[in-house]
């Protein structure tokens, strides 16, 4: 029996395999709301057979979106242009669905990916961006304001109200966003936080704004709902977040109830040096998962099964999540099932596209009614 394609839970939310999509950034929103790019994009990722569904970094306050075109869950209209969406999801096809909640911090304000992806001038249609220093993330970018007592607290129930609103919207988890340079990350990493208040310093003082940000969206929804956080487990810089760092940022998470650790790295600084190749972020995960009891998800270049199936196998990672890969191929689990000997679930609509000699590749499609 293939590795892969075994079950696994996360807290109370069982999966049936152990392929996520990890979330990706579309900058195709309006003013925050979702768009009919969101209807497509994700409609047909929801029928590639994969386990779970994390839907894109989603801005909590609007000042925290990476670009003017990002995904955001700050106002009741907002949540209702994503129902939609997810209503059309859960009608065809069985994924469980999580939406990753987040702030880019000094990174916001920001050019989508085929525009450049620079700094946006307040005067250009950017705007003011926070941190938890007034240290630019590059030379030439706007100087961030550093959050005080009450900036902070505004973050907290953008965060607060925007899981609310995922839990209102039928979302089966939570995945805050705590890694790739944004805010939370920001407060981590020494190389971004250079306060010399109980929220900087030593790591409990880093890690001290991060960790009230999760305990708030934890006791904001009902235990029914998994709550998880990826991260970014180094820094690829000297001096800055390391994997010793995350160890024990993730035990500290464990113990407020945290039910999974996304598992990804960089991202906070301009100084890094990534060597990327095939898997090359999965010895975090590693890591990680050793010094915890929480479910691990490995991501990085994770592009053929053979792959995918050693990583769980051998136990480096409780579970994979795929991103271009997904984007290049989005029947990619209905291939690795048909490579691994599984079987994966499909609507009935393309059964008929089952080759002959994957006899048996498709099981049914039990929808989800809500």
């Amino acid at each position: 029996m293939s590795h892969l394609f075994s079950p696994i839970s996360l807290g109370p939310l069982a999966l049936a395999n152990r392929i996520a999509i990890a979330p990706m950034c579309q900058y195709s929103a309006d003013q925050g709301l979702a768009t009919d790019w969101h209807m497509i994009h994700l409609g047909h990722l929801a029928l590639s057979g994969a386990a779970l569904l994390i839907i894109e970094a989603t801005a909590v306050v609007p000042e925290g979106r990476i670009s003017p075109a990002d995904l955001g869950l700050w106002s009741d209209q907002h949540a209702a242009a994503l129902a939609p969406v997810l209503h059309s999801i859960r009608k065809y096809s069985p994924i469980k669905l999580a939406i990753q909640l987040g702030h880019a911090g000094r990174k916001a304000s920001s050019a989508v990916p085929w525009q450049g992806g620079a700094n946006i001038a307040t005067g250009d249609g950017g705007w003011q961006t926070v941190a938890p220093s007034a240290v630019p993330h590059a030379d030439g970018d706007t100087v961030p304001l550093a959050l005080d007592e009450a900036g902070m607290v505004r973050v907290i129930d953008g965060f607060v109200d925007a899981a609310r609103r995922s839990h209102e919207l039928g979302f089966d988890a939570i995945e805050i966003h705590s890694a790739h340079g944004y805010l939370l990350h920001q407060f981590l990493s020494p190389l971004s936080n250079h306060r010399d208040d109980q929220y900087g310093g030593s790591l409990a003082n880093r890690m001290r704004f991060p960790l009230q940000v999760f305990a708030a969206v934890r006791a904001a929804v009902p235990p029914s709902m998994v709550v998880g956080v990826r991260i970014s487990a180094h820094d690829w810089v000297a001096g800055g977040w390391d994997v010793e760092q995350s160890v024990a940022y993730t035990q500290a998470l464990e113990q407020l109830g945290c039910q999974f650790m996304h598992v990804s790295s960089g991202g906070v600084s301009t100084r890094q040096s990534i060597p990327a190749g095939p898997g090359y972020q999965i010895g975090f995960a590693e890591s990680i998962r050793r010094e915890t009891a929480m479910p691990v998800i490995g991501v990085g270049m994770i592009t053929e099964p053979v792959q995918a199936e050693q990583i769980v196998a051998t136990g480096q990672a409780d579970m994979v999540a795929l991103a271009r890969a997904m984007l290049y191929d989005p029947r990619w689990p209905w291939h690795a099932a048909a490579e691994l000997g599984a079987s994966v679930s499909a609507p009935p609509q393309y059964w008929r596209s089952q080759p002959s000699q994957f006899k048996g590749l498709f099981g049914a499609t039990q929808l989800v009614q809500r």
